[in-house]
């Protein structure tokens, strides 16, 4: 069932960095209501150069259309640090779904090999894979990174103040966080798919806010917890789709709701879309903010890392699927 009359906020962020303390404070309160709601929301104003979006674009689409045994030999098991091309239906994201009909690329922070984050075994840090036949993917796709970076640093300062915290409240959380692009490849749903087969399986984001770009074609279902039912997500022109994971849930006590969704592609052609993960200082400690626990409320979790809950999480959708 879905319930496709609903939909999501659109906010503009533009104040978030451009705006006095009152007009972001503003844009804070309605990033409270979205995140204590739906969990999901669309922002404009974010500044991401529009020739920047559609270049990556134009990377993703060049890198899933080389040859297979291109695209295997950059496959993440290569790297320690889940970097690289991850085949169709290599992650099973909701349980007891078949694999899903998706393939896709990692992309991180550029991290030398011999850097001292590397050494330590910090998750998901170190250098990347490149396809060294496309020119300019790799200078693409990582100026889009650093961009999307500092402008999910924006969001998470603006979550802050949704908090009733001061702007800086995630400062250490930001410092040297960790992060995550990831282009994704939805080929054509077969005409007879196995039950229950989906491009992207009913599942929750692990970390802290992910900033989603779609193409045109929609597909993107959001679980709406009052009404029992999906609701599409369609593309908004010159947005991101923005939610809350599991890490930001978990931080605020579930007072910000880290939401079920999905992809179907129906569309009956290729669709392309690039998440980018927010994750944070990997060994930032994450306990339950004081502002989200009432009188007499304990926190629900106990303390972590961002790192220990990336690692949980990862053990649990890649249990039953390749590396």
């Amino acid at each position: 069932m879905t319930t496709s009359q609903l939909q999501l906020p659109v906010i503009d962020v533009h104040a978030l960095r451009h705006g006095s303390a009152a007009q972001r404070q503003a844009v804070a309160a309605q990033l409270g209501l979205a995140c204590e709601t739906h969990g999901f929301f669309y922002i404009t104003g974010h500044g991401i150069d529009p020739d920047l979006i559609d270049a990556v674009f134009a990377a993703s689409r060049a890198f899933f259309d080389l040859p297979e045994a291109r695209k295997n030999a950059l496959d993440k098991r290569h790297s320690p640090c889940n970097r690289g091309y991850e085949p169709l239906r290599a992650q099973t994201l909701e349980a007891g779904a078949p694999p899903d009909l998706k393939e896709s690329f990692y992309i991180g922070a550029e991290v030398p090999a011999d850097d001292a984050r590397v050494l330590a075994g910090r998750f998901n840090t170190g250098p990347n894979q490149w396809p060294g036949e496309l020119q300019d993917f790799a200078s693409t796709t990582q100026a889009y990174y650093q961009a999307v970076y500092a402008l999910g640093a924006d969001l998470v300062r603006g979550m802050a103040l949704s908090l009733q915290l001061p702007a800086d409240f995630f400062e250490a959380y930001l410092s040297d966080a960790a992060a995550t692009l990831r282009l994704l490849h939805y080929p054509t749903q077969p005409g007879n798919p196995a039950p229950g087969e989906k491009g992207c399986g009913a599942h929750t984001d692990f970390g802290g806010l992910t900033l989603l770009l779609q193409d045109d074609l929609g597909g993107l279902q959001v679980w709406d917890r009052q009404h029992q039912g999906w609701i599409d997500a369609p593309p908004v022109a010159g947005s991101f789709v923005v939610n809350i994971g599991d890490l930001f849930a978990r931080w605020t006590n579930d007072r910000y709701v880290s939401t079920l969704h999905r992809v179907i592609n129906r569309s009956g052609q290729r669709r392309y879309s690039v998440p980018f993960f927010f994750t944070g200082n990997p060994l930032h400690e994450v306990r339950c903010i004081p502002t989200c626990l009432g009188e007499g409320e304990a926190p629900r979790y106990p303390a972590t890392t961002v790192e220990d809950h990336q690692r949980a999480c990862y053990r649990r959708t890649y249990a039953t699927a390749a590396a």
